[in-house]
């Protein structure tokens, strides 16, 4: 999927008031399901899935034939739906990270898209949902008037959220994991030739090298021997069947 046919489906869905979940997976997104068979159930029930990543582009490509001339990049996607939303008077909830973070970032999105009406923006517990949150953090997002919610959780914390507050909302919620901290200043965009490339994993792991070594150095040859095992019909991937049921304990 494209930017363009992404965008067209969360405000289909925005104007429309009905649930829709999102998410922009990058290679380490998609070995969250392959090494989780219960995440990779709760990903395959999102409604829309685009390839966050160059690797993940490639892989549909030569797999199956998707002809994607580029990835669907979550910060540029998120531009993209804020943008459209700022046109069209619908008011956006920005959930997660933290409250000075939050605040950037709204001020950076007003100040690109004047027009852009901010329901509400609510930082992140940092710790499992306790019984009976999940409805009221859902309360709040409905009664704030909001018709889209950006998630900034992380991966894959963002994803088992959105999956469990899905039946809860009328309206699309989109994991968009980095967004949060490219748009608010707080994090550096590699350069276009690495992106295009995808390198962008190796200008990350430069950046936070203690946080980011485990994910890039253990999950990207895995992903690579996969995908290599499926092109030559030495594997078959047998996917998890899609599933509504939350996960018991989920961040907030």
């Amino acid at each position: 999927m494209d930017y363009e046919a992404a965008t067209d489906k969360v405000l289909a869905a925005a104007r429309e008031a009905r649930p829709l979940a999102l998410t922009a997976l990058a290679v380490h997104g998609v070995m969250t399901g392959v090494q989780d068979k219960a995440h990779e159930a709760r990903l395959n029930s999102f409604d829309v899935v685009t390839p966050d990543g160059q690797p993940v582009r490639w892989a549909l490509n030569l797999l199956h034939k998707a002809q994607l001339p580029d990835r669907t990049y979550g910060p540029t996607l998120t531009l993209k739906v804020v943008e459209r939303c700022a046109a069209e008077g619908l008011p956006i909830y920005l959930y997660g990270s933290t409250q000075p973070v939050l605040d950037r970032l709204s001020a950076a999105l007003t100040t690109q898209f004047p027009g852009l009406k901010i329901a509400g923006a609510e930082p992140s517990k940092f710790r499992s949902a306790q019984p009976g949150e999940p409805a009221e953090i859902a309360r709040r997002i409905a009664d704030s008037g909001a018709r889209v919610v950006l998630v900034g959780l992380g991966c894959p914390r963002q994803e088992v959220f959105v999956h469990a507050m899905r039946p809860l909302l009328s309206m699309p919620l989109l994991a968009v994991g980095a967004a949060f901290d490219y748009h608010a200043g707080d994090l550096r965009k590699p350069p276009p030739w690495m992106q295009q490339r995808g390198l962008e994993w190796l200008w990350r792991l430069g950046l936070e090298p203690k946080r980011l070594w485990r994910r890039y150095l253990i999950l990207n040859p895995a992903y690579l021997a996969r995908l290599g095992a499926q092109a030559s019909h030495l594997w078959r991937a047998c996917p998890a069947e899609p599933t509504t049921t939350p996960a018991d304990t989920f961040a907030v």
